[in-house]
């Protein structure tokens, strides 16, 4: 047992995620915790088997009723009113010390008195809160009038469950600014894990740019084929969504849709383009720094957790050989055709051991450092509010 969970091991400890239907972001939080505190039991909504890495297997995976409907690991989203039902439901009774993964509901768990909640939000539910308006207008008629009794509800029970959490982290400032707006409760930044270790600078760059991720609508894909239709430059997109077909419609020859690829191609993608576009707003944004762990800079629509993950160059501030990328705004077409033009201008000033460099910040160790000194922060300080055997003070 490594030093960092030797502090923890007189605890009983529950990892309580959303919902495992798919394998991504979220799911790279979930086994990092998991391998931080690997006697933790892991509590979920719906799983789905076929999903499960087996990082978690080796944990105790509970489910909540949800599970034992028909077909509620395909339509897990159309129960969002029984979230909370399913959430209290599960039984917590026996652990020490919970840790929440909130992008969906997962902090609205109910725990002893005297137990340690922490929440790490990767996003308040965005469908219920700042994005309800366009999930809404996606919507027909009939689904659309329910979204609106249900999120309004939600609303009430997601505000109210967010004062049983004792202490909020969040992925991103961004995140942060949202937790504070929507929750009114302050948190710690603690950015999340990606895998970066894995990622050489090549030293062959072709003429290509790219992007990468699922095509949906705040991916903001759009923006991206309107300023290479209008430039001529080739843009290479991975990913599948439901837009695809619309997407490549609007397209021109000169850009190119890659679908679904493993993960070795995509690695392959991103050794050797130009740089990285990255058009939509987003919480945190593990793309972009995927793209700098290879020493690409990134073009990036400067709002969002780019921000905190994007280098800019700044006239009279800081140049392109200590940048990682170029942030544009507004968000639109011709804010990102200048911007790359201006790449192109500054682009063999930039430095790729530099860009990587910074983007060794972001590695899984860092977050397992900065997460396991943050709960034994979090239970030294509640310490001093509580007799309970297991918050004696814990070693550093």
């Amino acid at each position: 047992m490594t030093p960092a969970n030797h502090k923890f091991a007189n605890l009983r400890i529950a990892l309580v995620h959303y919902w495992m239907v798919n394998h991504g972001g979220g799911e790279r939080v979930l086994e990092a915790l998991a391998e931080l505190f690997p006697h933790a039991d892991v509590f979920v909504v719906v799983a789905d088997p076929k999903t499960v890495s087996p990082e978690i297997l080796r944990h105790r995976l509970k489910t909540s009723f949800l599970q034992h409907i028909p077909g509620s690991v395909r339509y897990y989203r159309h129960f969002l009113p029984l979230y909370p039902i399913a959430l209290e439901g599960l039984d917590l009774s026996s652990y020490d010390l919970v840790i929440s993964h909130e992008s969906g509901p997962a902090k609205g768990v109910i725990t002893r008195p005297d137990a340690l909640h922490i929440c790490y939000c990767s996003s308040p539910m965005r469908y219920i809160w700042d994005m309800s308006a366009e999930y809404r207008n996606d919507m027909n008629r009939v689904t659309r009038s329910i979204f609106s009794v249900a999120s309004n509800y939600m609303r009430m029970w997601d505000f109210v469950s967010a004062s049983r959490v004792d202490h909020f982290v969040a992925n991103s400032n961004f995140v942060a600014s949202r937790i504070t707006k929507y929750y009114r409760r302050e948190c710690t930044v603690i950015y999340p894990p990606v895998d970066v270790s894995s990622a050489l600078v090549s030293s062959t760059t072709d003429d290509y740019y790219l992007m990468v991720g699922r095509l949906a609508r705040y991916k903001r894909v759009d923006l991206a084929i309107a300023a290479f239709n209008e430039n001529g430059r080739c843009l290479r997109i991975v990913g599948e969504g439901p837009l695809r077909r619309s997407l490549q419609k609007q397209a021109r020859s000169n850009i190119y849709f890659l679908g679904r690829l493993s993960d070795h191609e995509i690695r392959e993608q991103y050794s050797r383009c130009r740089a990285l576009v990255f058009p939509g707003q987003e919480d945190f944004g593990i793309v972009p720094v995927e793209a700098q762990a290879f020493g690409k800079p990134v073009i990036a629509y400067g709002a969002g957790g780019a921000l905190d993950t994007v280098i800019p160059v700044q006239a009279g501030i800081n140049s392109a050989e200590f940048a990682t990328g170029i942030l544009f705004h507004p968000q639109d077409p011709a804010a990102l055709a200048s911007a790359i033009r201006f790449f192109e201008e500054q682009e063999g000033r930039f430095r790729p051991d530099y860009i990587r460099s910074h983007a060794l910040q972001f590695s899984v160790g860092e977050f397992k450092r900065k997460i396991s000194k943050h709960v034994a922060d979090c239970a030294v300080h509640s310490a001093a509010k509580s007799s309970v055997p297991w918050k004696s003070p814990i070693p550093a």
